[in-house]
């Protein structure tokens, strides 16, 4: 017998726990093969946990900062949209992407409730109707796909909450452009870029795409609280 066939022989005793064999070279290569496998299981797990901390201590340094610059214009911007909602107003909020979602979770917050049993207030997200938004696309193009809504949906004493991570998205300008135009009030919440025309800009002070919608997050839910609060705290 070659040592070849030996070692597989003895190896495949050695996993069968009936034959009464000790392990041979064959087995310590497969142990060793489990060990380097598990180290790298290992390594990899590491990586990802040293990120994930590294993502949570960002944010947290990102939202230190924020509650330093922002609390002023987040206090202010609750008090428009409860303003507009006590003078019959409505609130619209637009978005692309993360920022989408935000403007419909903003809504959904304001329909139904943040901290408080109290009655639905008027809000509408102009981002979650794909006919309107693939016909105004199609028709008129992309950047009007939520200035066309305005035009059509808005009124003077509505506001207009606006968000865009970069700040220079084009379709999100042209709402509040449209906004301006007719009369509303216009709040715009980006990062630190862009020039948006709004009556009140909220800046996440990062230029990190993650945090900074993490940011918009946070504020959008301090500015329902404070709606909430005055309309019915």
């Amino acid at each position: 017998m070659s040592r070849e066939e030996s070692m597989s022989l003895e190896d495949s005793l050695w996993r069968d726990s009936s034959a009464p064999v000790k392990p041979g070279p064959a087995w310590g290569m497969v142990v060793e093969r489990e060990v380097v496998e598990r180290e790298i299981l290992e390594r990899e797990e590491d990586v990802g946990v040293i990120r994930a901390r590294e993502a949570l201590l960002e944010l947290s340094r990102t939202a230190a900062l924020a509650a330093q610059t922002l609390p002023t214009q987040i206090a202010e911007a609750g008090a428009v949209c409860a303003e507009s909602i006590r003078g019959g107003g409505k609130i619209l909020a637009c978005g692309n992407g993360g920022s989408a979602a935000d403007a419909q979770h903003f809504v959904a917050e304001l329909i139904g409730r943040m901290g408080m049993e109290r009655a639905a207030l008027p809000a509408v997200s102009l981002t979650v109707d794909p006919s309107v938004i693939t016909c105004i696309a199609n028709d008129y193009g992309y950047e009007e796909v939520f200035a066309r809504q305005v035009r059509g949906l808005g009124r003077p004493g509505d506001v207009l909450v606006g968000m865009s991570t970069s700040g220079t998205s084009k379709n999100v300008l042209a709402a509040l452009d449209a906004a301006n135009e007719l009369g509303l009030t216009t709040i715009a919440i980006v990062g630190q870029g862009g020039s948006p025309t709004a009556d009140l800009v909220l800046r996440a002070p990062s230029r990190h795409t993650a945090r900074v919608q993490e940011i918009h997050t946070a504020a959008l839910h301090a500015i329902c609280d404070v709606a909430e609060q005055l309309l019915f705290g």
